[in-house]
């Protein structure tokens, strides 16, 4: 049930995913709820809360049973990320995780891959990232410079990526590089390079951001990082654009997903919020302006949750296309901002205070628009198919 619209359930949401629900929503109000504060101190969340989820069986949700996942569907995956929201975590990177890094191997790696890898990131004895930024270049993906050249039974990868969710815990990082520099997009592949005590390997700086600072995010650097051969996803050379291409439309709508649903908890603080601070000698609640404010704020987001929902239904169906992956994204993370902005003003002082979780979900959500691919990007993919 959600909060807002007690009466709304989902199309695609099953009794499965309503377990699963209930089961998200109280682990992660116990296990990450109180520690946000200290998480954004230390720039991570704590390494066993890895292991914690995987126990409890939050991690790779959609992952088939015989590689060690729940053998759900997207949808699965959709609530776990939204419960995380509504729980006001701004720091646990699962959907990198789980959702997107954990697919990249699903959808393309062999079988002897999948039954290396799978089963220990749905235990959480291994993090995932995946290394696709570099300083220069963002979401003009084909002009990645780090290179993996092939030298007998492995690839030396050579070359540096910023931005790094997760780059403080993973011990599995997908690396967007180019195998055969001379052939532009075509040349490029994804190689998984398992980093304990892995040569060449290096942990940058750890970013201080406006936001989401519990959220381990850090520059790496490959010098003459030596990966095996059988590391190669999928193992032929020069696939990467095209898995990189036929994954980033999951991973645009599950940002679509979270934003929405970090905008949800929002306006759910809100609400307790004015209904029990006064001024004037009644509540701000009853003032006009905060009710219109509301009204908009909870119109606009069950507008958004039926787009979203349309969006996990053709994802669950495989029916999903990137332009309205984009669509997802692009209204997902705007109205993200926006809601929560208005919020944040009913707050008064005490929302530009970082110990309120209005404030933390503020700061969280500029970065929204920009990761995944630009907002200005998803107008781009969307203006194609007019």
């Amino acid at each position: 049930m959600n909060a807002l619209f007690p009466d709304y359930r989902s199309t695609w949401e099953t009794e499965e995913h309503g377990l699963l629900r209930e089961h998200a929503s109280t682990f992660f109000r116990k296990e990450a709820t109180p520690h946000q504060e200290r998480w954004a101190e230390q720039h991570e969340v704590d390494r066993d809360f890895w292991n914690k989820a995987g126990a409890a069986g939050l991690l790779c949700t959609d992952i088939p049973e015989e590689f060690g996942g729940g053998g759900g569907d997207f949808g699965h995956e959709a609530t776990v990320w939204q419960e995380i929201a509504y729980a006001h975590d701004t720091a646990i990177a699962f959907s990198v995780h789980s959702t997107i890094c954990a697919h990249y191997i699903q959808a393309f790696a062999t079988d002897e891959q999948k039954r290396t890898w799978l089963p220990k990131l749905a235990s959480g004895e291994l993090v995932a990232a995946i290394a696709m930024t570099e300083p220069g270049t963002g979401s003009d993906l084909q002009a990645v410079r780090t290179t993996a050249l092939r030298d007998g039974a492995h690839y030396v990868v050579n070359g540096s990526k910023t931005f790094i969710t997760n780059g403080s815990h993973c011990d599995l990082v997908i690396v967007v590089a180019k195998t055969d520099p001379s052939l532009g997009s075509k040349g490029i592949s994804l190689l998984v390079a398992e980093t304990k005590d892995l040569p060449g390997f290096e942990r940058g700086r750890v970013l201080h951001k406006i936001g989401a600072n519990g959220m381990d995010t850090r520059e790496l650097s490959f010098t003459d990082m030596r990966v095996p051969a059988a590391n190669l996803l999928g193992g032929v050379e020069g696939q990467g654009f095209y898995q990189l291409m036929k994954q980033l439309p999951r991973e645009r709508l599950i940002i679509g997903v979270g934003g929405l649903a970090m905008a949800e908890a929002a306006l759910l603080e809100t609400i307790a919020y004015v209904k029990d601070r006064r001024a004037f000698g009644k509540p701000i609640l009853e003032f006009q302006n905060t009710k219109f404010v509301l009204a908009e704020c909870k119109t606009e987001l069950l507008a958004g949750r039926t787009l979203m929902d349309y969006c996990i239904q053709r994802c669950i169906d495989g029916t999903l296309d990137a332009a309205t992956a984009s669509m997802a994204k692009l209204w997902g993370t705007d109205k993200q901002v926006e809601i929560i902005d208005r919020c944040l003003q009913l707050f008064g002082g005490y929302g530009f205070v970082m110990e309120y979780p209005i404030a933390q979900m503020y700061a969280a959500a500029r970065v929204q628009k920009i990761y995944g691919g630009t907002n200005e990007i998803m107008k781009e993919l969307i203006g194609r198919t007019l």
